[in-house]
């Protein structure tokens, strides 16, 4: 039965057919046998016990002793409901096959909804710590609801919801009624917290978020920056860092359909608002370069997003053309190598010169000697480490195999892994900003930018970095004298150098004695 939609805590819907106070009889209304409402009461509400059979308890046990009702099931020719009218007690006989084909259909249903549930850190990003993983400004969702040092920001969701109404011209209560179809079924998206919260809860707080999240969206766009109240847009600037990595992380998400309930009485420029952010993760623009951030964007209406991250987390990652050719097999393979390996075969480290997206990544050969690793340029903070983090986790919670699955759905995996591979020491680390793979003097230090990404080593191999340790391996297949000539080059250089500056010295002073001789 569909929710009410009211500002009032939601009472059930059971009330309609009796009501009780604590210590009275049990009171029934509408109904002409007591057999009859208790049946129905017992179908509300079934829970399973450790024996299999399933046993609610409803009340407590009245004065009176009323006999045992006996009903057949429907459907059924192994099952039979008894309704012991004393104690308010509903078992079901059944053949236990059902109860298995009962979790067997749940657990196919949760599969099939992977994509579009509101998931939890896995424990290996979750060891990272609060620090990337739990909000400091504003809270999103059920997970993380209620906490005390978050309060500040409800009182602004409720000034955003009124700007909200205020701008969509229509009443508080249509608005309310729409975010509560949409969000009907919202509660099976969040893994348990959602039960945690009743309908006079969990309702006005999917309806302030998405009211919260409209407006912040708003704050991205050239228009509602220009229409925005003074006084919210004034919360935003102060705290637009904060509540950005806020509302991107992983457990703090809200099923975009609610977002885009509210959006249907406040519309938002929804391609303006990505464009505006998907290449937040670089601080510097190259306005003369034929970057792809800087062309004339289309938002990619195909594929549908679970919430804000994952719309965000598509564009950031980009698409593929299609899939490289397979390449040949090599006898082994190494799925790590260190930047000292790569220098002595000749592979270069450079930043992807033409676009930000995450998913190009790769080995390029340059030259008869040379070959590029590329990666798209970052600018490493605190907000981004974070964002990188949940897109990681949230391509681990939706993609249980990255093998069967596109290059593009373990992008963030894969390109972490990669720069985690890549460092070993603080001078590695230097070597990606003289390399420019790392940008700017700000954010995370060297040691911290070396902390954060080896801690993430313990991610899945992701598609394209496994593509990428197979053109690495084929390369030194193929150009096998070649690499062990700069290798041999690479480790000798020094003495190389001290070598042929000796045998310059020496025919100089030869040449020197000679002329002397000469003169003489």
């Amino acid at each position: 039965m569909e929710p009410e939609a009211t500002w009032l805590p939601y009472d059930s819907q059971l009330a309609h057919y009796w009501s009780m106070e604590p210590g009275d009889d049990l009171q029934l209304a509408n109904w002409t046998t007591e057999e009859e409402a208790a049946v129905l009461w017992a179908h509300h509400s079934l829970a399973v016990d450790s024996a299999g059979d399933q046993l609610v308890e409803y009340a407590e046990a009245a004065t009176t002793t009323p006999p045992m009702a006996i009903v057949p099931m429907e459907n059924s020719a192994h099952q039979e409901l008894e309704v012991d009218l004393h104690n308010m007690v509903l078992k079901i006989h059944t053949d236990p096959i059902h109860t298995f084909e009962k979790v067997a259909w749940e657990y196919k249903l949760d599969v099939d909804m992977m994509k579009m549930r509101i998931h939890r850190y896995p424990p290996s990003i979750r060891a990272l710590g609060e620090l990337y993983t739990a909000p400091t400004t504003v809270s999103i969702g059920p997970y993380h609801h209620g906490r005390a040092h978050l309060a500040a920001a409800e009182k602004v969701k409720h000034v955003a919801a009124y700007h909200c109404i205020r701008e969509s011209g229509r009443s508080v209560q249509e608005v309310y009624d729409a975010v509560v179809s949409a969000a009907a079924d919202a509660r099976r998206l969040y893994d348990g917290a959602g039960a945690v919260y009743d309908d006079g809860e969990f309702f006005p707080m999917m309806f302030f978020d998405a009211c919260f999240l409209v407006q912040y969206m708003l704050t991205c766009t050239d228009a509602g920056t220009e229409k925005m109240d003074p006084a919210l847009r004034s919360f935003f600037d102060a705290n637009d860092n904060d509540v950005f990595r806020d509302i991107m992380l992983l457990e703090n998400q809200l099923p975009w359909r609610v977002v885009e309930a509210v959006m249907a009485f406040r519309p938002v420029p929804v391609a303006e608002f990505v464009a505006s952010l998907r290449g937040c993760l670089q601080d510097r623009k190259d306005y003369n370069s034929d970057d792809e951030s800087e062309r004339p964007f289309a938002l990619d209406e195909g594929a549908p997003h679970p919430h804000l991250l994952g719309l965000l987390r598509f564009h950031i990652v980009g698409r593929s053309a299609a899939r490289p050719p397979a390449l040949p097999e090599t006898d082994a393979i190494s799925f790590s190598v260190s930047t000292i390996e790569l220098a002595e075969i000749g592979v270069r480290l450079a930043a992807h010169r033409s676009t930000t997206e995450l998913i190009h990544m790769g080995l390029k050969k340059t030259g008869n000697l040379f070959a590029e690793l590329s990666l798209a340029p970052l600018s490493l903070d605190g907000t981004r480490a974070s964002l990188l983090v949940s897109m990681a986790a949230l391509e681990l919670c939706e993609t249980p195999s990255f093998q069967d699955a596109d290059d593009e759905d373990s992008a963030v995996c894969s390109y972490l892994l990669l720069l985690g591979m890549i460092v070993d020491r603080e001078e590695d680390v230097h070597e990606l900003r003289r390399r420019r793979i790392l940008q700017g003097g700000g954010g995370l230090t060297n040691g911290e930018a070396l902390a954060f990404l080896t801690r993430l080593q313990g991610l899945r191999l992701g598609s394209r970095y496994v593509r990428t340790m197979e053109e690495i391996e084929d390369y030194k297949v193929k150009r096998k004298t070649r690499t062990k000539l700069h290798a041999f080059l690479y480790k000798n250089i020094k003495t190389i150098i001290t070598v042929v500056s000796a045998v310059a010295a020496l025919v100089g002073i030869v040449g020197t004695l000679k002329s002397l001789k000469v003169i003489h």
